[in-house]
This record gives C-alpha cells, structure tokens and sequence, in this order.
C-alpha cells in the first residue's frame, strides 16, 4: 500500500500521510488517529520491509556535499541526512558521503570520483556555478534520479531539488532592506566567502539570491532611491573597516555569516544600519537578540537534508510519483519572534 492509497482510504492528502508517518507534526490530531489506524490496519511500514526483504532489494545512495567543520550552517543540512539514513536504513537504503572542500579545484576532484562509481540516487549540494553544470551534464547521463540541496540549477532540466527559492529569499531581503524607509538610501550587499569571489568560483545562491535582491527594487519604482554596491571579503581577515559603512543605511549579506558584519557594527559602535543575513546560527543570534542584526532569513538547512533523501525514499522504494521542486518555506525571524 501506498502513501498515495492511504490518503486516498483516509480522504486526506498524501502530505498528510507523510507527515504522520514520519512525525513531523502540523497534523490535527484527527487526522492522526485516522491515518494510523489505517497504517495499522494493512500494516504499512512491515509490507515494504517484507517487499524488500523478499526481493532483496538494497538501494544505494551518494551524497556529494560541501564540507566546512567552520560553518554552523552546512552541518545543519548533515543532521537531516543522518536522520535519514537511520530512518531508512530499514528499508535497504545505505548512504556513501563524499565531501568537497570550499574550492574548485576539491570539488573538481571529489565530482570526478563520483562520476566513476555506481548508485541508484545522488544527494548533490551544488556550491559552484560553473562547474556542477558540467557535472551534473555528465551525472545525467547515467540516468538515475538526481536531487539538489540547498541551491537549484534551472540550466539543468529533469532533476529534482529541494530547498529553499534563493531567488526569492532575496527577492525577500530587498523588501525588509526597504522596509519603512522614506529617504534616499545606500545599501552594501556582502559575499563573504573562505576567498574572494572570481568568476571561476561564482556560487549559485549568491547568484540568485543577488538577482532576486535588485529585482525588488526595479519592480517597486516608487520606492526612495537605493544606491546599491557589492562588496567581496575574506571570512578571515577580512579587512572590514569603518570607512566602508559611511552614509550606509542598509546591509545585506548573502550567506550564514552575518554576524561577522554585525560583530563589526557592534565593536564600532556603528549606527543606524539595517543588517539582513541568514540561518539561526548561535553566533547570528546573539545579534539578533542584542538588535546588530535586524531579520534572519531562515532557510530550514536540516529538514532540507532529511526531505533529499526522503524523495529518493519515495521515488525509488514506494515508486511514487514525486514532484521534482520541493521548496521549503522560509521564516523572518526577528528577535521578538525567536523561540529556541
């Protein structure tokens, strides 16, 4: 039986069921009763345990993600993989990590290494431009599901994502940069990377999320002036220095790392500038919480982990049909709303 059939028996959707079975709440407790006493009635879970032991069917799963200990942010995404790996390991699924560093050249090698071996699904977060369109040109090929994380390639047709719309979580930023104002403002978008942005190591959600940022503006032509400039630094050594923010009034910075600007503004006693960044760090909340930073982007990095795995569960092992974009809602998150 089928996540589809119970859905159909229980007269709810088929994202119901799927909540319920794998316990992610938002669920009314009606609806829960009724699910599991069908779940319980045809024996579910032990059907497809019984199936694949009987045809002894394993499935194999490759994940190629990028590997930073240093970020708070990409071990998020690992805590859902890991979920899923035990969760689904009762179904004959197995996992194979293979981790690149923040660097081309890592990435170049670890995607050729994936290329020469053999699996039923691929987990790929894509962190360089340029090159995951070239591997995944050639993964393609192999004809086996593929699902991104974290970051889409819209180059790339007949492949699955999920995570959340950088486009539109910058499309977002511009709208709480402008939030209120009524002058004419300057506003600094930050890219701050292990080093500096070139056009060979071009990141995909900085890409998009840079194009929804400045569309806010052009589609909102009655908003004051917004003088917009970009700036690349270092993570290390970044060479912050006051004068960078004179006649700032708004800072955007696209990844996890906003508390690296907000420890400068607060160290320099820097005023009136709105901080916009992402994810809820332990680092970017306490900033938030003191008032450094003014909204937190959240992009949900561990339940995007658990839901990659989760569609190659559903396409491969209960033969679904799965939609192939799954984004996950995003959250503003303030210091009046923040809840550990």
């Amino acid at each position: 039986m089928t996540i589809k059939e119970i859905a159909k028996i229980a007269n709810v959707s088929p994202g119901t069921v799927d909540r319920i079975i794998h316990n992610r709440g938002q669920v009314s407790k009606e609806n829960i009763e009724k699910v599991n006493a069908i779940i319980k009635q045809y024996d579910y879970t032990k059907n497809i345990f019984a199936s694949n032991l009987v045809l002894n069917k394993k499935y194999k799963f490759a994940v190629l993600i990028l590997q930073n200990e240093e970020s708070e942010y990409w071990q998020a995404p690992l805590i859902g993989l890991s979920k899923a790996d035990e969760e689904f390991a009762k179904f004959g699924i197995t996992i194979d990590y293979f981790f690149y560093k923040f660097n081309t050249a890592s990435f170049l090698k670890m995607s050729s290494k994936v290329l020469k071996l053999d699996y039923d699904g691929l987990v790929f977060a894509p962190v360089f431009y340029k090159q995951s369109i070239s591997f995944l040109t050639e993964y393609k090929k192999k004809n086996i599901p593929i699902v991104l994380l974290d970051s889409n390639i819209q180059e790339i047709t007949d492949i699955a994502f999920v995570g959340q719309d950088s486009y539109k979580s910058g499309y977002l930023a511009g709208k709480l940069i402008s939030y209120d104002r009524k002058n004419e403002s300057n506003v600094l978008i930050f890219k701050i990377n292990t080093e500096i942005e070139n056009e060979a190591s071009k990141t995909i959600f900085n890409l998009q999320k840079t194009e929804g940022f400045y569309t806010y503006f052009k589609d909102n032509p009655a908003l004051p002036k917004f003088n917009i400039s970009e700036v690349s630094i270092k993570d290390i050594d970044n060479g912050l220095t006051t004068q960078m923010f004179d006649g700032i009034n708004g800072v955007f910075v696209l990844n996890s790392r906003v508390h690296i600007i907000a420890k400068f503004i607060k160290e320099n006693n820097l005023k009136d500038i709105r901080l916009v960044g992402y994810d809820l760090l332990e680092q970017n909340i306490e900033y938030l919480n003191d008032g450094t930073i003014d909204f937190l982007i959240n992009q949900k990095p561990e339940e995007q982990g658990y839901m990659s795995v989760n569609y190659l569960y559903k396409k491969l092992v209960l033969k679904e049909n799965v939609k192939e974009t799954n984004y996950n809602t995003i959250e503003i998150i303030i210091k009046e709303n923040y809840e550990k």
